[in-house]
């Protein structure tokens, strides 16, 4: 992956949560080369982290602790002597939460109050929330932890009351191949001969996870304190996906599932209103009355803009996504 920026994880101590999943792997991986200190892995399985030292080695600079985002004391612990965190824990699949509303909430709403307290009080530097499309304008309940965890971090730069703990959100939609994702699940069954397709007319953000690790990365270089990091990435057509993965295969109709939206919006109406384009990407800045725009020379949006999965002006066609998804490996 190309640098570009500084290299805000140098000599750094990390911390990642959900270390073990799709994102933090990758990240893991990039962070090692970048020459981070040291880098604990924080995740509450402990199959995935013992399979995760088969895969990496015994590299001195990886430590792995088995904690959950609900312990706060357990977070206490960990979070000592910790430079950078990454927060990229959380129930985030859509059914799984809707089915189990009261488990989304405890760890996408109080891990995230966890997260800030234990962060603010250990003196880490700074602190990256994964967030995600389902957040803005959310219709189902992960959307809305998500949304809640959001709020929750951007205004923790309040809440550390003139500490040095500072914290910002990145906002991106699906990521290609990603555990529990149509990716992987497309290619289970194209041998049946019919991929299920919940409605035609779907379409939905994308980014590849090393763009989702570099898009962080660069974001934390960047960061102020209380932006959401939103971006500039293509969209797609579900149907198109299902014909670069398995042109061979018919589709079934199956029909919308609860909690399900038609496309995504990354940033909705009212937010519009106080975020600022960049390059390659937007920050929703936030609403203090201490944070001025003076702290990034960006460009306003204009009335009525709305960034969502169907007006995107960026697009992926099958071959765009054949080509990606013949580089997708598992992780």
């Amino acid at each position: 992956m190309k640098w570009v920026l500084q290299n805000p994880l140098e000599n750094k101590v990390i911390l990642v949560t959900g270390g073990t999943g799709s994102f933090g792997k990758r990240f893991i991986q990039q962070a090692l080369t970048l020459n981070a200190r040291k880098i604990i892995v924080f995740s509450r399985d402990e199959l995935k982290q013992y399979e995760m030292r088969k895969e990496f080695g015994e590299d001195s600079r990886l430590r792995y602790f088995i904690g959950d985002v609900r312990d706060k004391e357990r977070l206490y612990r960990a979070f000592d002597g910790v430079d950078i965190v990454i927060h990229a824990a959380a129930m985030k699949h859509v059914e799984a939460c809707e089915y189990n509303p009261f488990e989304a909430i405890k760890t996408n709403i109080n891990g995230a109050q966890n997260i800030i307290e234990a962060a603010i009080d250990c003196g880490v530097e700074r602190v990256i929330a994964l967030s995600t499309d389902k957040a803005a304008a959310p219709v189902n309940l992960y959307g809305a932890t998500k949304l809640a965890s959001d709020k929750l971090f951007v205004a923790a730069n309040s809440y550390a009351s003139g500490k040095k703990t500072k914290f910002s959100v990145v906002r991106y939609g699906n990521v290609v191949g990603s555990r529990g994702s149509v990716v992987p699940f497309f290619q289970s069954i194209r041998h049946k001969g019919v991929l299920p397709i919940t409605d035609e007319r779907m379409t939905r953000f994308w980014i590849t996870l090393d763009q989702g690790v570099q898009f962080v990365i660069d974001s934390l270089d960047r960061m102020n304190g209380g932006e959401i990091f939103v971006p500039k990435i293509p969209s797609m057509r579900i149907t198109d996906l299902a014909k670069a993965i398995a042109p061979e295969c018919s589709f079934e109709i199956t029909g919308i599932r609860p909690g399900e939206k038609l496309h995504e919006t990354m940033i909705t109406l009212d937010d519009a209103r106080h975020t600022l384009e960049f390059g390659d990407y937007y920050v929703i800045a936030p609403e203090f009355n201490w944070w001025t725009t003076k702290k990034m020379v960006g460009k306003k949006l204009p009335d009525g803009f709305e960034y969502n999965s169907l007006s995107n002006e960026q697009w992926l066609d099958i071959e765009a996504l054949r080509e990606i998804v013949s580089t997708y490996r598992a992780l």
